[in-house]
């Protein structure tokens, strides 16, 4: 059996006098034992601790949303990787720190492809910029497109675990596939977007 598992939910009911990152480490080990209740109020507890990290690793103002909702995403992937024993907080914060690197490599690259298209728009002031709202349409349509390319196992993977933010327990009763499966799959399928996005291996 597990360790996580012989911490009991009630856990997170006594640890409110606690530190509040042994209070926010009693919830996910309450979590991790299947108490929803704790996991709500760890995720939402632990917004202000990943804008916090985003902003100190510079994220822009009006892209530290993304990189909160990017970390809760990782967060519920990975939630049974977390050690209670440990600090939740140090382990949220190096979550929080490589998507805010992400989210910056990303802003990188979209600044660098704009300074390049300053000229072109210069040149022919006729065409209209597309809005923020187009661009957001047209890369959810890539990424949807993207995650239709995939092998069944990997796009499966991807839609119940990343989309639907499914458990890895609720996952596999759903597609009759065994958790260590769906990890593989989510894994490589993650991988292939990243490749294809970005080319990041």
């Amino acid at each position: 059996m597990s360790p996580v598992r012989t911490v009991p939910a009630e856990s997170a009911a006594v640890s409110a006098s606690e530190s509040p990152d042994r209070r926010r480490s009693a919830w996910m080990a309450a979590a991790q034992a299947g108490d929803r209740r704790a996991y709500e109020k760890l995720l939402a507890d632990s917004v202000a601790l990943i804008r916090t990290v985003a902003r100190r690793q510079g994220v822009a103002p009006d892209h530290v949303d993304d990189v909160v909702q990017e970390t809760l995403i990782t967060v519920h992937r990975v939630r049974q990787t977390y050690d209670p024993t440990r600090s939740y907080d140090a382990w949220l914060g190096a979550i929080a720190a490589r998507r805010a690197i992400d989210s910056l490599r990303s802003r990188g690259r979209r600044d660098s492809r704009e300074l390049h298209d300053e000229f072109a728009l210069d040149n022919h002031p006729d065409r209209d910029d597309a809005s923020a709202a187009t661009e957001s349409e047209q890369r959810a349509q890539r990424l949807h497109e993207a995650i239709a390319e995939l092998p069944p196992g990997q796009r499966e993977a991807v839609e119940q675990l990343g989309l639907r933010e499914r458990s890895l327990s609720e996952a596999a009763e759903l597609t009759g596939r065994n958790s260590g499966a769906l990890k593989v799959n989510l894994h490589r399928a993650l991988k292939a977007l990243r490749e294809r996005f970005h080319g990041e291996p």
